[in-house]
């Protein structure tokens, strides 16, 4: 029973899928972070920007219109 409890612990102890899981969550959260920092800090710039980008586009394609 001992031998079976310390055979299965190494191989536990030994397993590194987990570690696995974790270094790609890690890595997601080091490229969404910024990310989220960037939208949160200037998001209201980028909101301003692409309302002005698709006005200029209506108006353009208002004024091609027959």
């Amino acid at each position: 029973m001992l031998k079976h409890l310390r055979c299965a612990l190494s191989r536990l102890h030994h397993c590194e899928q987990g570690s696995q899981g974790l270094e790609k969550l890690l890595l997601l959260a080091a490229l969404i972070l910024p990310l989220l920092g960037i939208l949160i800090f200037y998001g209201g710039d980028i909101r301003d920007w692409l309302v002005d980008l698709w006005d200029r586009m209506k108006t353009d394609s208002e004024q091609l219109a027959p």
